[in-house]
């Protein structure tokens, strides 16, 4: 991907991780914000090493590579190639694929990781040839060591790169008894197949049979050939090693022409033959010549059996990469909101359950567990009327289900009766105190001249309480007998009594008359001042409804007039 689109999926990303965490995720707003910024703290660091990875030594010459949306088969040349190659680039383009030439001093793992540095979505489509040309070589250990060193390289290549990279062999040798290239490849499941220039592939027997005499002994040096090869090539990849893992080839392919460049008069593969056959006594067993401008060409249509890319292009590596992210965006929105509404309805449904819990004539923890329904129901109120909030939503919210239950039990419950009234205070009597000495001359039960302006100011208290029993009793000090004491007092309560009957029309049946004498004094009798004190006659309101029928008058009630009946004289 470009730098472009590399900070096209951050932002992507950050904004996206910017919506899950203060929207959604089931946290304090405080955590919400720290989550936030350790995602972006991620992204930042994700972007950074993909904007600066490791450029590899740049070991081959990439000026021709194919565009990054190039998806035939790569294949990575090493071992024994042409000394001659058609153009300064190392990279071959032909019609079914895309060759790369890997100098014999350089790492093929290091060419392939330079390669998919350039053209990462590349993985798939890689391969490795590795060409050995038996005429080249004097001394076959010497060739077993380089054929090891390319196994640990191809097998530290798919171990780091995580693809298969497929491995093909391909054994080349001279014969001045060829006019041209002949290619004989075997393939897993189609056995040997025979390629001719401008030709199409065709079987071992149909080959030899329509080429007579020329390709029965062309077929033989091909024979000895592929034994070679299978002895000193293929077992060093198929060769069990605990520290190297197989290399099972895909394609093993053999090819013969009438030069070679680079061949040795006396080489591992002339000396094999010696060993094993009497080729040295056949004519054209050599090839005629080394001529290093004739290039080898290419087994171009073994291209085809390789894989080809199936890895996306850049463009759509990076919607793909932005359509994961939002998908793992949108999983932990659905995971955050699901999470939201389990709290949701757990929170709800306990306080239900620990309001239907508490008997209801328990009213202060009951009035207290309706009033967290009252607020739940008016959040779930809330939400119905302005609209579900964006940590609940996604189509999974369960507020909706919830608030008839929640309205159910506050309308179950019942409020506690009002409190009972204090009980009124018994009234008590309203007394009205006058002074003996003011209404009567010692010893005597008449009323004086002068005592009309006090009893008239008694009678208007009495007056204002229609229909109450007024109580008149008199009393005396201690001084004289006892009994004549007891019966002047009741004749004053008496002159009292008539005086206001006769003045105020009082009926007499509202009054009652008491002598009591000395028997209820109110301070001492042993001074002149207390004993003045005890000489008094007092009038009591009594209210007592209906304790007298004052013609044209409705009776009193008994509540009539409260506070006067706490100001006693």
């Amino acid at each position: 991907m470009s730098p472009a689109q590399q900070r096209g999926l951050a932002l992507w990303a950050a904004l996206l991780s910017a919506v899950v965490c203060l929207s959604f995720l089931p946290v304090s707003r405080l955590v919400s914000v720290l989550a936030l910024l350790t995602m972006l703290g991620l992204i930042l660091a994700f972007w950074y090493v993909a904007s600066h990875r490791v450029q590899y030594d740049v070991t081959l010459r990439l000026d021709d590579l194919p565009e990054a949306t190039y998806r035939q088969p790569v294949v990575l040349v090493c071992g024994d190639l042409p000394l001659a190659w058609p153009q300064q680039s190392s990279v071959l383009t032909v019609t079914q694929g895309c060759w790369i030439r890997v100098e014999e001093h350089q790492d093929p793992e290091q060419a392939a990781r330079q390669v998919l540095w350039l053209r990462p979505d590349w993985g798939r489509q890689l391969s490795v040839m590795v060409s050995v040309c038996p005429q080249t070589h004097a001394n076959s250990e010497a060739l077993t060591s380089r054929l090891l060193a390319l196994r640990w390289q191809i097998s530290q290549l798919r171990k780091e790169t995580g693809h298969s990279v497929p491995l093909v062999l391909n054994g080349q040798v001279g014969s001045a008894m060829m006019n041209g290239m002949l290619w004989q490849a075997a393939i897993p499941g189609e056995g040997v197949r025979v390629w001719r220039e401008s030709s199409a592939s065709d079987s071992i027997a149909a080959w030899v049979t329509t080429g007579g005499a020329p390709a029965m002994q062309q077929q033989v040096l091909m024979n000895s050939l592929m034994s070679w090869f299978h002895q000193h090539v293929k077992a060093v990849f198929m060769d069990e090693n605990p520290d190297v893992p197989v290399i099972a080839p895909v394609v093993v392919l053999w090819g013969m022409g009438p030069i070679l460049a680079g061949s040795l008069v006396t080489s591992a593969w002339t000396r094999w033959l010696s060993r094993h056959t009497a080729m040295q006594q056949v004519t054209g067993w050599q090839p005629v010549g080394t001529d290093s401008t004739v290039i080898s060409p290419f087994p171009d249509f073994i291209l085809p059996l390789l894989p080809e890319g199936r890895g996306l292009t850049p463009r759509g590596r990076t919607w793909r990469c932005a359509l994961g992210i939002f998908t793992l965006a949108a999983i932990a929105a659905l995971l955050s909101s699901g999470w939201n509404n389990r709290q949701l309805l757990q929170r709800v449904s306990f306080d239900i359950v620990r309001y239907d819990r508490i008997p209801m004539h328990d009213f202060g923890p009951k009035a207290d567990a309706v009033a967290v329904l009252r607020d739940d129901a008016a959040e779930l109120d809330d939400q119905a009327r302005n609209g579900v909030p964006a940590r609940m939503s996604l189509g999974l919210y369960q507020g909706e289900r919830l608030r008839m239950p929640v309205l159910d039990a506050i309308r179950s419950w019942v409020p506690p009766p009002p409190p009972k009234p204090p009980p009124k205070p018994k009234p008590i009597p309203k007394i009205i105190r006058l002074d003996s000495m003011s209404l009567f001359d010692s010893g005597k039960s008449a009323l004086k001249a002068g005592s009309t302006k006090m009893l008239v100011n008694s009678l208007v208290g009495v007056k204002a309480k229609p229909g109450w029993l007024i109580v008149v009793s008199g009393h005396t000090d201690h001084t004289g007998n006892p009994q004549l004491n007891q019966t002047l007092s009741l004749k004053r309560a008496a002159a009292v009594r008539d005086w206001m009957r006769d003045t105020g029309e009082v009926p007499e049946s509202c009054f009652a008359v008491q002598g009591y004498g000395e028997s209820r004094p109110i301070a001492t009798n042993d001074t002149p001042e207390g004993r003045a004190l005890n000489r008094r006659v007092e009038i009591s309101l009594v209210p007592q409804a209906n304790a007298c029928q004052i013609p044209g008058k409705t009776p009193a009630s008994s509540q009539d007039d409260d506070v006067s009946q706490h100001n006693g004289e």
